[in-house]
């Protein structure tokens, strides 16, 4: 059997008795891995890769998501990379790709998306049962979500960035996460970025007029409190601090993340 990545490209399992050496690039891919309990292959992972700390703590980091460390990298002598479009910059992948040998893309952009990923790594790297236990839990916070009440249906602005402004575009998953809960995120029409995946903004009364909430995400712009309450003062709208690794980390976290989502539809 093989599995299929992102890119379509064929991937196929361990053989009984093989191990791997993984890379991963990916802040929330690796904490997957490690709940598939793949800890011990991964060699080396990016300085973002936070989760969980008891655990990553004692893997090489390789740099960040972005400019990663080649030669390092090449020291650990990896058999397998695994990156993400969004994540990850295409020319730093493919120079990967002329030493290690197994390059897996992923590139979830629903939440439904993440039971793929769980049983494309899970299928890889032997870990099927525990991928399974991951769908079961996915399939159960998500029915729970789906009839769990949701207030109106209402535009919202759900902002990553600061100095420039900087928010997500409908075809990303933290917005598709918010139309779980009947919330459409905000697109540009006549102002910031139209097309791009993470336009860029101006604050305007009448961008004010389109929006009835903003969201402040947690990351990768630390927003905090002080923020919430200096933009209300200026836009006269509902500003919200979110949790933007439960918004955003597809992989094991969105099991919880959905639980989350859950709360915020709920008030």
């Amino acid at each position: 059997m093989t599995y299929i990545d992102a890119i379509g490209q064929e991937h196929l399992p361990l053989a009984a008795g093989q191990t791997a050496r993984i890379v991963s690039l990916v802040p929330s891919v690796t904490e997957l891995l490690c709940e598939l309990g793949l800890a011990p292959m991964l060699a080396g992972r990016t300085g973002f890769c936070i989760h969980p700390a008891d655990t990553v703590g004692a893997i090489p980091k390789v740099g960040g998501t972005k400019d990663v460390n080649l030669e390092k990298i090449r020291r650990l002598a990896p058999t397998h990379l695994v990156v993400n479009i969004d994540e990850n910059e295409k020319p730093t992948v493919d120079a990967l790709a002329q030493f290690i040998p197994h390059v897996i893309v992923t590139h979830p952009l629903a939440p439904r998306d993440n039971l793929a990923l769980y049983r494309l790594l899970g299928g890889i790297f032997g870990a099927q049962a525990q991928a399974e236990r991951l769908c079961t839990n996915f399939e159960h916070e998500y029915a729970a979500l789906q009839t769990a009440p949701h207030g109106p249906p209402q535009t919202v602005l759900y902002c990553i960035w600061k100095d420039p402004w900087m928010t997500v575009s409908r075809d990303t998953y933290i917005a598709r996460m918010l139309q779980e809960i009947g919330w459409r995120q905000w697109a540009p029409d006549g102002a910031g970025d139209a097309g791009v995946r993470y336009p860029r903004f101006d604050w305007s009364d009448a961008l004010a007029a389109e929006i009835d909430l903003v969201l402040l995400s947690s990351e990768p712009y630390r927003f905090t409190e002080a923020h919430v309450d200096a933009l209300e003062r200026q836009i006269g709208k509902p500003v919200q601090l979110v949790d933007g690794e439960m918004m955003s980390w597809y992989g094991s976290r969105a099991v919880a993340g959905l639980r989350y989502l859950r709360s915020l539809a709920q008030g």
